[in-house]
């Protein structure tokens, strides 16, 4: 049974996860736990205010295409870019192909390599068409796939940080939330978000509610292999990883939310 988020867990989530002005108290392991389960709460309110910036344009008069460029900016805008940095580090880190310590370290570098650009292109691209296509069904659906994409996304973070994923630095951010939530936690966690967004599905149509817990499952299923494949690649989780991780989920929720 999912416990009561903590303060201190509530606050770990959107400090760490947002640029919302939450300061984070404690950065112990009890902390970390708390944060990363209450990931999709953080990932609710950023999909809340990026559903917002696309229905304020759409209220000015906006086309929908600009309205889903407005809303895929918001988490980008929200999450400092942290989240699209690692996608692109760790493209670069998959695509050079090099032995795991060097493929760690071309992802530390500042710089942004082809295999990166490439990353950060098609997944834009593919999220703002699909909020566009979302938003051309009604506002709602725009709306609603952007508030369920983000929740998907931390979501995602939730399960890539379960006991038994390694970390692959004994420094940075992916060091001090990796294996932190308890295998049962995390997937009691999906469960309880994959109900909930089917039955705010519902409220959009029978079929949407399907689709809806669909684009949960998937987003987490495309995310769990990118996270295997890191640690097979690289001996464990980082930072950028997890980034790369949310990225994922992201946009597929989106694609599969306007599939059909």
């Amino acid at each position: 049974m999912l416990q009561t988020p903590s303060a201190d867990g509530l606050r770990f989530a959107f400090g760490t996860l947002t640029v919302l002005p939450v300061k984070v108290t404690r950065w112990d392991r009890d902390a970390a736990r708390g944060g990363m389960l209450c990931a999709p709460l953080a990932g609710l309110t950023v999909g809340v205010l990026a559903a917002a910036a696309g229905l304020l344009l759409l209220a000015l008069g906006a086309g929908t295409l600009l309205a889903a460029v407005a809303t895929a900016a918001v988490p980008a805008v929200l999450t400092r870019g942290l989240h699209l940095d690692g996608l692109a580090d760790t493209a670069d880190g998959l695509g050079s192909g090099k032995p795991a310590e060097d493929a760690l370290r071309i992802m530390k570098q500042s710089d942004i390599g082809p295999f990166g650009v490439l990353a950060l292109l098609f997944t834009l691209l593919a999220q703002v068409a699909a909020l566009a296509q979302a938003y051309d069904g009604s506002w709602a659906r725009g709306a609603f796939a952007a508030v369920v994409s983000a929740t998907a996304a931390r979501l995602a973070l939730t399960t890539a940080a379960r006991a038994g994923v390694p970390a692959a630095r004994p420094e940075g951010l992916g060091a001090a939330v990796a294996g932190v939530v308890p295998t049962g936690r995390a997937l009691t966690a999906a469960a309880a978000v994959t109900l909930a967004a089917a039955a705010a599905g519902a409220s959009l149509g029978p079929y949407d509610a399907l689709r809806t817990a669909l684009a949960v499952v998937c987003a987490v299923a495309l995310a769990e292999l990118l996270l295997r494949h890191c640690v097979r690649r690289f001996g464990g989780v980082t930072g950028d990883v997890f980034g790369g991780v949310a990225e994922t989920a992201a946009t597929t929720a989106l694609v599969v939310l306007v599939l059909g």
